[in-house]
Parts: C-alpha cells; sequence; structure tokens
C-alpha cells in the first residue's frame, strides 16, 4: 500500500469539527477585516482633502480666466485656493473633518443598539451579508464625489451617515458566530487572536487608501467599497451560523459541562456538588464578578423556554434583561471611553503624523499603521493574561493603568524624531487596542452566554450590540472632541485621552475588587472542598 502523501497526512490530523471551526474562525476574521478597511480610508484622505496653501502669487497664471481653463484641463480637479477639496479648504476645516467622523460614529452608536436586537431574531447571515452589501455601497458613494467633482458637505455626511448604520450589521453578527463555535476554555486567546482583524483591516485600508490618496483619491474609497462588497457575496455562499446547523459537535452540553480548548474537546467528570458549592466552583470568571447575592437569582429571559434538543427554539432576551447581566452595564461604560481613545487615534492619527513630523498623506497613513500592529499585540496579550488569571475586568484595569502615562509620553516623545514615534506608537497601540479588544470579543461573549441566561444563546447578539454600541458612544465623542480641541495644541487632545482612561478603569473598579475578592474565597472553598 502506497504511502500517503505528507499533505493528506496533515488533512487527517483533525478532526471535521475542528476543521469547521477552523474554517469559521477564518472567515468571519475576513468578514470583519473587510468592515475596518473600509472605515479607514477618511483618517487617510483627510490630509489631501485639506493641504497646506500655497500663497496666491506663487500661482502663476495671467488672469481667472486663464486659470479656470487650465483646471478643466487638469485632471486633479483641485478648487481655486490649491488648498485642498471644496468645501474642506477653508481655515475651519478641522472642524468639518471632525463633523464627517461624528456623522459616522453617531450613526454607528445609535444603529448598534438597533442593530443587536434585530439580529437575535433574524439569519445571521442574510443580515450580514445585505449590511456588507450595502456598505460597499456607500464606502464607495463617498469616492464618488472625486469623479462627480462634488464639492457640497451635505453629500459627504450623507454618505458617512448611511454607511455608519449599516456597518453596525457586522459586529453582532460576528461576535455571535465566532460564540456559537467556540467554547471558554481559551476563549481569551483565541478571541485575542481573532480581535486583531480590527488592526489588519485597519492597516490594509491605510495602504490600499494611501496607495491612492495623491493621485486619485476617489479610488482609496471605491476600492475599499468593492472589497466588502465581495466579501458579503462570500459571506451569502459560506458562513454557518452555528455547529448544529451542519450537525457539528462543537456544543457544548448543559449537563456534562465539558471544557473547551479550543481545538480539542475533553470532559472532566466533576463530582456531585450541593447548589452553593457548585455556584462558587464553576466558571470562576464570570462568577467573580458579582457576590452570590447580586448573581441575577431570577431568569433573565422572561419568557419560559426549553433547550434546542426539545426541537423549541428560545425567545430572545429583552434589552433590559441583557442589561441585568452581571458586569454588562460597567464593562460597556468602560468600553464607551476606551473606545473613545482608540477611535481618536484611528481618525485622527495620521493628521496628527503630518503636522508633526511633516510628512504627506501617504507616509504618514504608512506609519500609523503601527499603531495598529501594536493593537494585535495588545490584544492577544490581554487574552493570555486573562485566560491564565481568569480575570478579564482585573486584566483590563492594569492595561488602561499603564496606557495614561505613556499617552503622555508618546505626546512628548514623538516630537523628538521618527525613531521615538514608532517606538512609542507600538506601545500604545498594545496599551490602548488592549482593553478595547478585550472588552468587545471575549467580556462580550462571557456575558451574552452567562449562566443566569439559563442556556439561551440568544442574548450573545443583543449584549455585544449593548456593549459595542455604549462604546461607540465614546468613538463618536473622541474624533469630535479632538477636531474641536486640536486648533488649541495637540498637547490638549492628550490631555482629553488621558482624562478618558482614568474614567474607563474607575468604572472597572468595583468589578476588580470583586474578582480579588472572589479568588480568595474561590481559592478556600476548593481547599475545603478536599478536606471533606
Amino acid at each position: 500500500m502506497a504511502q500517503l502523501p505528507p499533505g493528506v497526512h496533515f488533512i487527517v490530523l483533525f478532526t471535521r469539527d475542528q476543521w469547521c471551526r477552523a474554517f469559521t474562525f477564518v472567515l468571519t476574521f475576513l468578514l470583519y477585516t473587510s468592515f475596518h478597511l473600509s472605515r479607514k480610508p477618511i483618517s487617510i484622505v483627510k490630509g489631501e482633502l485639506h493641504k497646506h496653501c500655497a500663497p496666491p502669487n506663487e500661482i502663476e497664471l495671467n488672469s481667472y480666466k486663464e486659470y479656470a481653463i487650465h483646471s478643466q484641463l487638469d485632471k486633479k480637479l483641485f478648487n481655486e485656493s490649491q488648498c485642498g477639496w471644496e468645501p474642506f479648504d477653508k481655515n475651519n476645516y478641522k472642524q468639518l473633518l471632525g463633523a464627517l467622523d461624528y456623522s459616522f460614529l453617531c450613526a454607528y452608536a445609535v444603529g448598534m443598539y438597533l442593530s443587536g436586537i434585530i439580529g437575535e431574531r433574524l439569519p445571521i447571515r442574510y443580515y450580514l451579508t445585505a449590511g456588507m452589501l450595502a456598505s460597499g455601497l456607500f464606502t464607495a458613494m463617498f469616492g464618488l464625489g472625486y469623479f462627480y467633482n462634488i464639492h457640497n458637505l451635505w453629500f459627504y455626511m450623507i454618505a458617512q451617515i448611511a454607511n455608519g448604520l449599516v456597518q453596525t450589521t457586522g459586529w453582532p453578527s460576528v461576535v455571535t458566530c465566532i460564540g456559537n463555535w467556540f467554547g471558554k476554555g481559551r476563549r481569551g486567546l483565541i478571541m485575542g487572536i481573532w480581535n486583531s482583524h480590527t488592526s489588519v483591516g485597519n492597516i490594509l485600508g491605510s495602504l490600499i487608501a494611501g496607495y491612492w490618496v495623491s493621485t486619485c483619491w476617489g479610488l482609496s474609497f471605491v476600492v475599499p467599497g468593492i472589497i466588502i462588497a465581495c466579501l458579503g457575496i462570500v459571506c451569502f455562499l459560506f458562513l454557518v451560523e452555528h455547529p448544529k446547523d451542519i450537525s457539528c459537535a462543537c456544543e457544548t452540553s448543559n449537563n456534562s459541562k465539558p471544557y473547551m480548548n479550543g481545538t480539542n474537546k475533553f470532559r472532566v467528570q466533576k463530582p456531585s456538588l450541593n447548589f452553593k458549592e457548585t455556584n462558587r466552583l464553576q466558571d470562576p470568571a464570570m462568577q467573580c464578578l458579582l457576590p452570590d447575592r447580586e448573581n441575577c437569582t431570577v431568569p433573565l429571559n422572561q419568557n419560559i423556554a426549553v433547550n434546542g434538543e426539545s426541537g423549541t427554539r428560545m425567545s430572545a432576551i429583552s434589552f433590559i434583561g441583557a442589561l441585568r447581566i452581571p458586569g454588562v452595564i460597567e464593562f460597556s461604560l468602560c468600553l464607551l471611553f476606551a473606545k473613545l481613545v482608540s477611535y481618536t487615534f484611528l481618525f485622527w492619527l495620521p493628521l496628527y503624523i503630518t503636522n508633526v513630523e511633516h510628512l504627506d498623506a501617504k507616509r504618514a497613513g504608512d506609519l500609523s499603521t503601527l499603531f495598529d500592529v501594536g493593537g494585535i499585540f495588545g490584544g492577544i496579550l490581554a487574552g493570555i493574561i486573562s485566560d491564565r488569571l481568569e480575570k478579564r475586568a482585573s486584566t483590563c484595569g492594569m492595561m488602561l493603568l499603564l496606557a495614561a502615562p505613556t499617552l503622555y509620553m508618546f505626546s512628548a516623545i514623538s516630537k523628538m524624531g521618527l525613531e521615538a514615534t514608532i517606538v512609542m506608537l507600538l506601545i500604545s497601540g498594545a496599551l490602548v487596542n488592549g482593553p478595547y479588544a478585550l472588552i468587545t470579543t471575549a467580556v462580550s461573549a462571557d456575558l451574552g452566554t452567562h449562566k443566569s441566561l439559563k442556556g439561551n444563546a440568544r442574548a450573545l447578539s443583543t449584549v455585544t450590540a449593548i456593549i459595542d454600541g455604549t462604546g461607540s458612544v465614546g468613538a463618536a465623542l473622541g474624533p469630535l472632541l479632538a477636531g474641536l480641541i486640536s486648533p488649541s495644541g495637540w498637547n490638549n487632545v492628550f490631555y482629553m485621552l488621558m482624562v478618558a482612561d482614568a474614567c474607563a478603569l474607575l468604572f472597572l473598579l468595583r468589578l476588580i475588587r470583586k474578582e480579588l475578592q472572589c479568588k480568595m474565597d474561590h481559592t478556600f472553598d476548593r481547599k475545603k472542598f478536599k478536606e471533606h
């Protein structure tokens, strides 16, 4: 008998369930990468929408009529002042560009609360596909303003508002899918790696937009729009929402309590414990959020429901019911300020680099990707630490505590040269995006499958939308405040970001205290149980 090829050995090494899980991991990674890829161009193009003006006497034209004829022959389509693209060529360009950011993010924040509730009641594959196709349309619409020579501010704001609304279909959908396929054993590590799609999308978006920004900035939007629309078609053809849809055995059983390690599944037979001991010993990462008396003794899903084995589908959780899950409000408010910091960097970092380092729009956009590279490592590091310590809130708090002084150092050191800026971009990206990544992925999935839901898996999308929707309020405020504060000096923008980090940490203090106290109680209970 002929020996099997090495490639076949590798294929049969994994079970069908593991291949399905890996495929879902990669597919959802690519899908949400395209969402961030389509959001990034606006930050790259800002340096082209408003440029440093040349004095009028440097324009060697004999008359306005001659200049008009010349400008029609010139394919760059710039307005008369050569300060950029009208209406962003005025002195109040920072406020106008901030209004574009605010339009997108405000629509995103409002739409996110509705998106989670709608997503629980519709097939995720259809819902996500429709959102991606619409997002591709409105992303490309912004770029069409270049080709059709549109200079109306409201055209660009409407494009941003519409895009912000349809992009809310993405996050609750992909987090629900990944939460359905992966258990809690190494959720922090798995989702820390998976959440790097945010930074990968930002990097690719910066590179794609930067390629055309100086020659034809309309393509900086049209090309990402085409990419996200094409991946929407891929989503329709291949996305599997839940393991049970293809009869995979990836689901956890309520009775057997399997532990999931991300690649292999094994069962541990536990001794029978009484109710109080069971509550204390299982799932310490979530039990530590609140003491026993606050752990929602009343079922959060008010409608009586049975699990999928009996053939009856559980009803989706209500908005108020999701808010009653322990930890949802605290993590939501923490994310509001953490996302404020992250999105201020997302939308304003290239322009800051342009002003401080005196680089053109393309080089500033390329350099800004280092912040997202640091964010990849920060998200993975936060996941590993939180899995090891079984303390999600404490991990976030530790990184937020380090982030505030790092931002101050960034504002001071970045003016010393390009090398110092590169180092601080990597460190700041890791500390700023680490807590943001952990809360929006592993924490959201943990809370969406909290034990107080009594097995109702249909709360995950709503919980994710509440947490990320609240965070998006901060994401809308951050760039807006940066646009208003930056004329008084970039140092004041960094002070605002440091205050936001301190506020994010403040909302986690109660949960951190509960985690530390619960860890001691948990260790004591285990020792007491072994003695018996």
